[in-house]
């Protein structure tokens, strides 16, 4: 390295490890009181300031053109990094716009597979509901028949009671009239009794049908709300996965 001290002016020169030289010049202000160095005198040969000019010059052209193929390179480098982040941010916006596309049509996938289990669980419940009304009617059928039969039996035990009490009284025409009368009250005790035993009976068995009728209802009602309930479920998730997409899709656009 070669420093040269020419009043305020200092100047460094450098070797480069490509065979090229560096010159540094350094303004400043002469310091007082210092001691300028002495260039030794090369016998034989007076180097004028001209020449020295001429060589500073010629450094400093050097310098420039040494730093203009330094920003040349640079703008080179520069250039093919900002082209391999283009190629970057193309290839990361490809792959969004894939993931993107890729999960929207798995949400629509999703959707629509919801959709479908939703509409089958409609149908299912409706199926459900008609089977419920049908069951229904065909128990009110059948207590309205029973009820039917009973009165016919009722109505046919009257008969056939009031038949035999006639012909007990025509086979009693010749006995006392207060043991005929004991005879007819007895009778009609026993059948009385036979009757609301029967009746209690057969009321009985209504009942207990009836209970176990409103109880299969009420299993059934219960088990269509449940799925009415899950299916409202699915639709409020549903709702609230498109106000999310919707959310999504303008914060990615302006990312």
């Amino acid at each position: 390295m070669v420093a040269i001290n020419t009043n305020s002016t200092e100047i460094r020169c450098q070797e480069k490890s490509r065979g090229g030289l560096s010159y540094e010049v350094i303004l400043a202000e002469p310091a007082p009181n210092v001691a300028v160095p002495k260039r030794p005198v090369t016998p034989g040969k007076n180097v004028s300031v001209e020449e020295i000019e001429q060589k500073l010059k010629a450094a400093e052209e050097r310098r420039i053109s040494l730093e203009a193929r330094k920003m040349a390179e640079i703008s080179i480098k520069l250039a093919k990094v900002e082209e391999a982040t283009r190629k970057k941010d193309e290839i990361t916006n490809e792959f969004i716009t894939q993931t993107k596309e890729q999960l929207e049509n798995k949400m629509e996938t999703h959707v629509e597979k919801r959709e479908a289990i939703i509409s089958d669980m409609k149908e299912k419940l409706k199926i459900h509901a008609q089977e419920i009304e049908k069951t229904r009617e065909t128990l009110e059928q059948q207590k309205a028949n029973e009820q039917k039969a009973i009165e016919e039996k009722l109505k046919t035990a009257q008969a056939l009671r009031d038949e035999n009490i006639k012909k007990m009284l025509n086979r009693l025409k010749e006995h006392n009239t207060i043991k005929i009368a004991e005879i007819k009250t007895q009778n009609n005790q026993l059948e009385n009794q036979k009757l609301e035993e029967k009746a209690r009976i057969i009321e009985n068995k209504l009942f207990t049908a009836e209970q176990n009728r409103e109880k299969e209802l009420l299993k059934k009602i219960e088990k269509a709300q449940k799925l009415e309930r899950r299916a409202e479920v699915v639709r409020q998730n549903k709702a609230q996965t498109q106000d999310m997409d919707g959310q999504q899709s303008p914060i990615a656009s302006s990312g």
